[in-house]
């Protein structure tokens, strides 16, 4: 089973994150503090969108290279479909979400997860 990463850990994991999107242009970068949300199953998501099905795979193999240079860690979990219009990665404390334009706009993560606080990340 994965562990718990400290408070301050896992919040130089979404700045290893962020960077890893912003190194490959993700667009309109997010992150969300569910920390003191009661329902959250995680302490952050971090939400970005690509222009196109290679650069969502793109962001998504850049999250994980960084990571793993940075913090020694691999994804517990990777999922996407197909037509990579939405890949996931689970590092258990922050759920990574890196969407098609389409798709963010249908699934609204932001507005679903109010409660959390929202940080954008100029690229």
């Amino acid at each position: 089973m994965a562990k718990k990463i400290q408070t301050s850990s896992v919040e130089a994991l979404v700045a290893v994150i962020v960077h890893g999107l912003q190194e490959k242009k993700g667009i309109k970068i997010v992150s969300l503090d569910l920390r003191k949300t009661s329902s959250a199953f995680a302490d952050f998501f971090v939400i970005c969108e690509g222009g196109s099905s290679r650069q969502v795979d793109a962001l998504a193999d850049s999250v994980e290279d960084e990571v793993r240079k940075a913090m020694k860690e691999k994804p517990a979990h990777r999922e996407g479909n197909d037509a990579s219009e939405w890949v996931l990665l689970d590092y258990i404390n922050v759920v990574v979400h890196i969407f098609s334009e389409e798709k963010r706009n249908f699934y609204q993560l932001e507005e679903l997860w109010g409660d959390g606080i929202i940080t954008k990340h100029d690229a």
